[in-house]
């Protein structure tokens, strides 16, 4: 069993369409749909614009003037 999050697209007369991933093989499934009541366009609508979040810098420096963290330093030769 899979669990698929995906956009589908329901029209006047019921019929609904969603895309799913590649690897489900063709043909007909056991399927469970979950509809929010409200459409996506309603509810972008609603939502309010945040302002981005602002992170202020916090200089640390180096731990240790010994520790450089080089790749060479990190990693073994073989």
């Amino acid at each position: 069993m899979k669990t698929i999050e995906t956009i589908a697209t329901i029209t006047k007369d019921g019929k609904i369409t969603a895309q799913s991933p590649l690897d489900i093989p063709e043909g007909e499934h056991q399927v469970v749909i979950v509809i929010d009541e409200k459409p996506l366009t309603e509810k972008a609508k609603s939502k309010e614009k945040r302002p981005p979040l602002k992170f202020s810098a916090y200089p640390v420096g180096l731990v240790s003037e010994s520790l450089t963290f080089r790749r060479e330093d990190l990693y073994a030769n073989d």
